[in-house]
C-alpha cells in the first residue's frame, strides 16, 4: 500500500509540473506528428499560384507537407515604417486569406523574419510587427485563432548569408505557412524555440496600409 501511495504521489508531482509550464510547452506536448498530405498539396498549390498571379510573392512547396507564401519585405512594406504594408500587397494577401478562410480544414502560421542588423530585441519587434500586419488581413477575412498563429522569429531563421546586402534582403521576409489544420500544433512546436517577443511587440499587430 505504501508503495502504491508513493507511486501516486510521484505521478501527481509529475502532472503538476507539466501543467505549470507555459503555453508553448503545452502545445509542444500535445502536438501530433505532422504528416505529408499529397492530396492536400496537389489541390491547394494551383489555387495559391492563381491567387498570387502577377505579384512579387513567392510560393514554395516544402518536404514537410506545407505550402509557404513568402512576401519580400523590401517590396511589401513601407521602408520608413516597418509594420506598414504597401497597397500593392493587399490584393494577393487578401486572396490568399480568402482562400484559407473558405476551407475550414486549412490553417496558417505567419512568420516574420528580419536580417541580422540591429539588436535581437529590435529584430524581434520588427519581425512581429510585420507578421502582425499580414495576419491582420487574415483576421479581417474571418479567420479565427484556432486556424491562425503568429510568430516573430527575428533573425533566427535566415535563408541566406547576412554578410552581404543581397542575402540580408532575402532574409527580410514574411512567410505564410499553409497546412492542414490537423498539423497546426506540430508546426507551431517547431517555431516555439524562437525567443518570445515583448508584450509591447505583441500589441503592435494592427494592420497599417501606406497611402
Amino acid at each position: 500500500m505504501k508503495l502504491l501511495n508513493c507511486a501516486s504521489l510521484m505521478l501527481c508531482m509529475i502532472v503538476a509540473g507539466c501543467s505549470s509550464t507555459g503555453d508553448k510547452s503545452s502545445e509542444a506536448a500535445v502536438a501530433p506528428v505532422a504528416k505529408v498530405d499529397p492530396a492536400w498539396l496537389d489541390d491547394y498549390e494551383p489555387r495559391l499560384r492563381d491567387a498570387l498571379k502577377d505579384s512579387r510573392f513567392e510560393l514554395e512547396r516544402r518536404e514537410e507537407g506545407v505550402l509557404v507564401v513568402t512576401a519580400p519585405v523590401d517590396a511589401s512594406f513601407n521602408p520608413d515604417r516597418p509594420g506598414m504594408l504597401l497597397p500593392a500587397t493587399l490584393g494577393p494577401i487578401s486572396r490568399v486569406a480568402k482562400l484559407v478562410e473558405g476551407d475550414e480544414k486549412t490553417a496558417v502560421i505567419v512568420l516574420g523574419h528580419a536580417d541580422s542588423t540591429g539588436s535581437i530585441e529590435i529584430n524581434q519587434t520588427i519581425s512581429r510587427q510585420r507578421a502582425g500586419a499580414v495576419a491582420a488581413i487574415f483576421r479581417l477575412s474571418g479567420l479565427k485563432h484556432d486556424r491562425l498563429r503568429i510568430r516573430g522569429v527575428g533573425s533566427d531563421m535566415p535563408r541566406a548569408s547576412n554578410e552581404h546586402e543581397e542575402g540580408r534582403a532575402l532574409n527580410r521576409r514574411v512567410e505564410m505557412v499553409l497546412a492542414p489544420q490537423t498539423t497546426l500544433l506540430a508546426l507551431i512546436a517547431q517555431y516555439n524555440q524562437a525567443p518570445t517577443p515583448t508584450p509591447a511587440a505583441a500589441e503592435a499587430t494592427q494592420v497599417a496600409v501606406a497611402k
